[in-house]
């Protein structure tokens, strides 16, 4: 099969022809259809999350189930599926506890050494070189990953329309409802509207938020998030973003402020626009290494509350957001707003470095 392969930190990734992947025990083999460009794995190309060489990016599958391994249930060869990029090993001690988002498993095996949980990869060159991957690796026309990350598409939704719900919108929906709760009255600001970002403001008009505050630094970024959804953008480029969320919302600020690209600058915005009480949940994942600031006085004073999130519960969650996309009150396909073929992928995650990108991007592998 050929796979896009990422060999060294800021070079360009490279179409190789490598041996096709199959499915061990509790497995499944996907042919790809398409796949999303994340900017995890973008910080992946740059060196900025130490990962293995060389490896197979790429986490937002949808694609046709091709081989399912021994023990498989629930899943047959010729199903419409998309992936989860969290690939809960069903086991440890964090999924046994129902926080299969925070997979130990996942952790230790895969998001360290690009590894399954059988401590192998399937994915190797000609000569038998070992080729590690990032999640599911993605990028590929065929891919293996764990059943427990494999959900069907609901058969009246287009399947090229949903491979970003696999990461991005389930990456939104985790920090909407398990992290921050939010309820309907609720004001929450976006602070970066990119690929999560849309997807938060999607979701947060469908929670009832009363008020959604989109920060960016871009105008097109702005003018996309008001067609998915949010009451007010503030260009935090050209004004103070705090005092302007302030402003907008009567003096008090928002409820919760939802970080989306992991910068030190944009966590600063999250944190100082929050009313006293409120949430600051930080959902982007930010270089290793950056350091976000706070007064702990000022924390303890206004009783601030700062949470992490790293995604929805896959089990529970995923097959709640099909079934909003397929009753048509969720639609990813409207935070796509590029495709690009398998042989320009580089081009893909090069325009989501100069900050081209609004929304997602997808790559069409078939």
């Amino acid at each position: 099969m050929r796979a896009a392969v990422h060999t060294a930190v800021n070079e360009p990734m490279t179409i190789e022809e490598i041996a096709d992947p199959h499915p061990k025990a509790g497995e499944v083999a996907i042919d790809v259809l398409s796949c999303g460009a994340c900017h995890s794995d973008l910080h992946v190309l740059k060196g900025e999350l130490p990962f293995p060489v060389p490896a197979v990016l790429g986490h937002e599958v949808a694609g046709v189930v091709s081989e399912v391994g021994p023990g498989v249930t629930g899943v047959r060869v010729g199903d419409r599926v998309v992936t989860s990029f969290i690939m809960p090993c069903g086991r440890c001690a964090q999924c046994t506890r129902g926080n299969s988002e925070i997979c130990l498993e996942f952790f230790a095996h895969n998001r360290a050494k690009g590894l399954l949980y059988d401590g192998q990869t399937r994915l190797f060159r000609p000569g038998g070189e070992p080729v590690w991957m990032y999640s599911m690796g993605g990028l590929a026309e065929r891919s293996v990953t764990p059943v427990t990350s494999v959900y069907q598409v609901p058969d009246e939704v287009e399947l090229a329309d949903v491979a970003s719900v696999g990461c991005s919108t389930m990456t939104a929906y985790g920090a909407l409802r398990h992290a921050a709760d939010v309820r309907v009255g609720d004001a929450v600001a976006v602070v970066a509207a990119g690929g999560v970002g849309s997807s938060l403001i999607q979701l947060a008009a469908l929670f009832g938020a009363s008020t959604i505050v989109a920060v960016d630094i871009s105008e097109d970024k702005l003018d996309a998030a008001s067609a998915l959804g949010a009451t007010h953008v503030v260009n935090s480029a050209e004004v103070d973003a705090p005092a302007a969320i302030r402003e907008l919302t009567g003096g008090r600020g928002v409820d919760v402020a939802f970080e989306a690209l992991g910068s030190p600058a944009t966590f600063g915005v999250a944190r100082d626009s929050v009313v006293e009480g409120g949430q600051v949940v930080v959902v982007g994942i930010a270089p290793k290494g950056s350091v976000g600031e706070f007064d702990l006085a000022t924390i303890a004073r206004r009783k601030l509350q700062i949470k992490g999130s790293y995604g929805a519960k896959p089990q529970r969650d995923m097959p709640v957001l099909l079934d909003m996309v397929a009753r048509g009150q969720l639609r990813p396909q409207d935070t796509v707003s590029r495709r690009f073929a398998f042989d320009e992928v580089q081009d893909a995650y090069d325009a989501l470095n100069r900050r081209e990108i609004r929304g997602r991007a997808v790559i069409d592998i078939a």
